[in-house]
């Protein structure tokens, strides 16, 4: 059976509600707070596996609570964890997180934890998943070096590759030969294009840029704008999902997850960024990262 393999952190989501958020050197009183699953590569692989898709997932956690309730979780989504190392002398990362209940914007602090002490050799022993995987998808939350040999294994073994490049960091235009899909959303295109992004006509012209840079295929998300798809020929605009946003966190990674589920489903390019749409826009209809991640029958259900 195909499956997906996702190389990326598992962090415990600590999320703080309240009317708005705090300014710098601001107290304020909340109104609750919720202990859940996410990061970025954790949630991508709980939305393929909540809509149905085959995944393994390739992290480091710490041998502490939260890297027990990472397990936990992980195996109740029926994610395959036997590339999750556990190291008994780092901690499991954590995000701390303001979140505006009016908006559904939100601010994190990301502690990485584990996953910031990954070596290309403690990646060896598990290259077998990358190869033998259909679509691999990773993000930029794991050391740089090691994502990019990872992506290097993945193109080698014709596996098709998905970077989420989040949160936007340096790379290296070597990375960009190795990558299928590249998905920004339009502050991560802005970082890697100098181009702000405020409309459409703006998305097109910093695809435009990364598809100069080598890059094959570019998805650039636009939050309540929608998104944009282009491979130098084809270009697609696709607005929206109209739901009721509560809490915007996770929805970029339910994209990405719901992208290279509907992928690995042979689904055209138009279809699949539709799917991927859908289901990003769900998961902004619940509270929290992983646990907001919709099913399949959710997706479906939903017309708009």
């Amino acid at each position: 059976m195909s499956y997906i393999s996702v190389f990326g952190i598992f962090v415990a989501d600590i999320s703080f509600v309240g009317k708005r958020i705090p300014t710098v050197g601001e107290s304020m009183i909340g109104s609750k707070y919720n202990i859940s699953p996410g990061g970025k590569g954790c949630n991508q692989a709980t939305a393929i596996a909540k809509l149905g898709g085959k995944v393994s997932f390739i992290s480091k956690i710490g041998k502490d609570a939260y890297g027990d309730m990472a397990i936990k979780i992980l195996s109740e989504n029926k994610i395959e964890i036997s590339a999750v190392d556990i190291d008994p002398k780092s901690q499991t990362g954590v995000a701390g997180i303001m979140l505006d209940e009016t908006t559904g914007k939100n601010a994190i602090n990301v502690i990485v934890g584990a996953p910031a002490t990954l070596t290309i050799k403690d990646l060896e022993k598990h290259f077998n998943i990358i190869d033998k995987s259909e679509i691999f998808l990773t993000q930029l939350e794991t050391p740089v070096g090691v994502t990019l040999e990872c992506l290097k294994k993945a193109k080698e073994n014709n596996v098709l590759t998905i970077l989420n490049p989040a949160p936007a960091a340096k790379i290296d235009n070597q990375f960009f030969k190795y990558v299928d899909y590249f998905t920004p959303n339009e502050t991560e295109a802005e970082f890697y294009t100098d181009i702000k992004i405020l409309n459409i006509e703006d998305a097109k012209k910093a695809a435009k840029s990364l598809i100069q840079k080598g890059l094959k295929k570019i998805i650039i998300t636009l939050g309540e704008k929608g998104l944009f798809y282009t491979d130098g020929k084809e270009e697609i605009f696709i607005e929206a999902t109209k739901v009721k946003a509560i809490d915007t966190i996770g929805a970029g990674d339910a994209f990405n997850g719901g992208f290279a589920y509907a992928l690995l489903q042979k689904k055209p390019i138009k279809e699949a960024l539709i799917f991927a749409n859908k289901v990003a826009g769900l998961s902004t209809t619940k509270q929290g990262a992983g646990n907001a991640m919709p099913s399949l029958e959710e997706v479906n259900k939903l017309t708009n």
